[in-house]
């Protein structure tokens, strides 16, 4: 196994077990231990710091990535490279720090009436070192992924602040501390890991800050650029994500948002296989872009929307049809009032995955620029959709604005490729699968209860698995999907 399958194949697993983690910690943990209104907050603490931290970076973690080989020198200093990401990240940090500080009084005004009991008041500047904390860890995790010692900073990440988490949380059970001291904890947490990865990085030797040389001085301008680009691409996205949570906080409450992030963490796991398909084809596309081999393209374009569409599907109507041991897990009879906003936030998801590498077909293209405009497009209409929608239907505003949103950015994605360069992953194969979809839906929620969580949740999702591998086989959805049941099959006939 070379190195980057290595590192491949380790990071899947590392990410695969940090979202297990973070699945036990929000859907277990946290529904048994906090208040919906606690866990809103530590929703808002994951949101705001992202958004800060996306934007004091100044897109330098791309930036990192495009021009440290051409400062790369035998004395790990790199000609000051180093040094000159920490300043100019350090400015920015100020910046977005001193507005972030400025902007309390204007967020107190639009929630005047719940100013003196909101966790987000209270614990309002903690989210600075947090936000902090994590832009010198993601600086200092691209430096090590430059240099390909990537998994153990990922393990940091993915693995072990979720750990930290689980105990915290375990030790609020315990009544060793309450909620605030959770609140510290979790800021201790993102400071140890960063303190790790530094160590990590110390000893490996990979960096060194030294004085930063007249090269990189007289590549700034072009790596400002470049940085800007960066986060207006990545801010954009970063905002599509998250701003549906800050604004809710905004116009509805804490406690809505605590619902809501449950709903938007459960239907991440619909997302995961596009996670680990699209990380194995990146490379190949852009491989295909160097010799404008578009028949290449197209192939691995439909294959990866059609196999992401068809295990997004089967995720997503396992979760709708498993809804009553939904509730199980979660704990709080409240969220029955709410099971519409789970289902179009899983739409949301289901759009995006659908659209496979549509965004990044474009950006290894010559047109990459064009992602970041759409990109701001989406972010802009995202924004508004919540503003007007939230004060109305609340929490389905936000759940709808991010369905919208994910719809128009893929479809804007589409439309340019298949205009553009005559790429297009849809045919009749997908009707197909949406009702196939929507048949073995209806086939597990009509199935009756077993009136045993751990029965019910195994004899359901398993006879819709079948129902649905049996229907897509015999359709021949994928040549792919047959392929891979047949191997099963045929290992099992010997056995």
């Amino acid at each position: 196994m070379n190195l980057l399958k290595k590192q491949g194949f380790f990071n899947s697993i590392t990410l695969y077990i940090g979202t297990a983690l973070g699945f036990f910690n929000l859907i277990i943990l946290f529904q048994r231990v906090l208040t919906p209104e606690q866990i809103g907050f530590f929703g808002l603490i994951t949101a705001v710091s992202l958004l800060l931290t996306q934007l004091a970076a100044i897109g330098f973690s791309s930036a990192i990535t495009r021009y440290f080989p051409f400062f790369r020198t035998e004395d790990k200093k790199h000609g000051g490279f180093p040094m000159y990401v920490f300043k100019v990240t350090l400015v920015g940090f100020i910046i977005v720090s001193i507005i972030y500080i400025l902007g309390k009084e204007l967020i107190q005004q639009l929630k005047a009436e719940d100013k003196g009991s909101s966790l987000f008041y209270k614990y309002y500047y903690l989210i600075i070192p947090i936000s902090l904390f994590t832009l010198w860890y993601n600086l200092a995790e691209t430096f090590a992924r430059t240099t390909f010692h990537n998994i153990f900073p990922s393990f940091l990440r993915e693995v072990l602040l979720k750990i930290l988490t689980s105990i915290a949380i375990i030790l609020i059970f315990f009544q060793i501390f309450d909620y605030g001291g959770f609140v510290y904890w979790y800021l201790g947490a993102n400071a140890l890991i960063l303190l790790i990865l530094l160590i990590y990085l110390k000893k490996l030797d990979l960096i060194r800050f030294g004085p930063v040389s007249k090269e990189v001085k007289e590549k700034s301008p072009e790596i400002l650029r470049y940085g800007l680009y960066s986060m207006l691409a990545g801010g954009s996205f970063a905002m599509i994500q998250n701003i549906d949570t800050v604004l809710l906080k905004v116009f509805s409450s804490e406690a809505m948002v605590g619902y809501y992030v449950t709903f938007f963490g459960m239907a991440l796991v619909i997302n995961l296989p596009a996670k680990a398909l699209n990380t194995t084809s990146y490379q190949i596309i852009a491989d295909a872009w160097k010799t404008e081999d578009l028949q290449k393209i197209n192939k691995i374009y439909h294959k990866t929307s059609l196999v992401q569409f068809f295990l997004g599907c089967l995720l997503f109507i396992g979760l709708i049809a498993n809804w009553q041991n939904v509730l199980f897990l979660l704990h709080k009879p409240e969220y029955a009032n709410f099971y519409g906003v789970f289902v179009v936030i899983g739409l949301g998801f289901l759009f995006d995955i659908t659209g496979g590498l549509n965004g990044a077909i474009i950006s290894f293209s010559k047109h990459y620029r064009l992602v970041m405009y759409i990109l701001i497009f989406a972010a802009v209409l995202c924004a508004a959709l919540n503003v007007i929608l939230i004060p109305k239907i609340g929490m389905m505003g936000a759940a709808i604005s991010y369905a919208i949103t994910m719809f128009a950015l893929n479809f804007t994605y589409w439309f340019y490729l298949n205009f553009k360069y005559k790429l297009q992953p849809f045919n009749a194969k997908f009707i197909k699968l949406i009702l196939i979809a929507l048949a073995v839906l209806l086939f597990g929620i009509f199935l009756p209860y077993w009136y045993n969580f751990y029965v019910d949740v195994i004899y359901r999702s398993g006879l819709m698995a079948l129902f649905y591998l049996r229907l897509s086989y015999s359709f021949k959805i994928s040549p792919d999907i047959n392929e891979f049941i047949d191997q099963i099959l045929g290992k099992l006939k010997r056995k």
